[in-house]
């Protein structure tokens, strides 16, 4: 290993891998933390919803569409001051969360939007006859109705989690992406490169294929 012991490299590659599974777990519950009710929001106040908002319809998807498309790595420098307001530093883990969780959560919502689209009207309408109110048709129709897709949704979440966490090691975020540039690109070290890109490959696999396994298993109970 060029310039690098293997007890280092071991120690590197591990330190490195925890570091991402720390950033894309904490960031995956703050994403859905935040997308999930965002979702719900776009779901129901659009002009076709059970509460047609358009005050707060409007500035809901106008903020998810930019979160959307603005690239991850312009989100990663525009939001520099914002992370050091909530941190109190832009380097390590957990400063690397902040970014990747606003660059996330405004796919997931969208994710959370269409998958309530995909459950039938006719249940919703059953519980509003009923005398249900939004609480009811939320919790008791769409959340459980659309779950499959939902928990779909959260395996592509994941993924694109870890993808952002790589990213972030452009700004000294931590974790593999950081290793691959501080130790592989500016040491150009080729094989600390591919040893990155193989466990970020394989932690993408494990994750989909889990949550393929996960989502099979619930489609096939109900």
């Amino acid at each position: 290993m060029r310039g690098v012991s293997w007890e280092r490299f071991q120690e590197l590659m591990l330190n490195a891998t925890l570091e991402t599974l720390y950033m894309v777990a904490l960031a995956a519950i703050f994403t859905l933390a935040l997308g999930l009710p965002t979702g719900v929001l776009l779901f129901l106040t659009r002009k076709e919803g059970l509460l047609p908002l358009r005050w707060l319809a409007m500035p809901l998807n106008l903020l998810v569409n930019i979160g959307r498309a603005l690239p991850f790595v312009v989100l990663l420098i525009a939001l520099i001051p914002l992370t050091r307001l909530l941190v109190g530093t832009t380097l390590g883990s957990t400063a690397a969360v902040v970014p990747i969780t606003l660059g996330a959560f405004p796919f997931f919502a969208r994710i959370v939007e269409s998958a309530m689209d995909e459950v039938d009207r006719g249940r919703i309408e059953a519980v509003v006859s009923m005398g249900g109110n939004t609480w009811h048709v939320v919790s008791r129709v769409l959340i459980p109705e659309a779950l499959p897709a939902l928990l779909a949704g959260v395996t592509l979440t994941l993924v694109m989690l870890i993808g952002f966490s790589a990213m972030a090691g452009v700004i000294g975020g931590g974790g593999l992406g950081d290793l691959a540039i501080r130790y592989g690109y500016q040491r150009f070290n080729n094989q600390i490169m591919f040893a990155t890109v193989v466990v970020l490959l394989l932690l993408v696999q494990v994750v989909q294929k889990s949550g393929d396994r996960l989502v099979r298993r619930l489609a096939y109970r109900r």
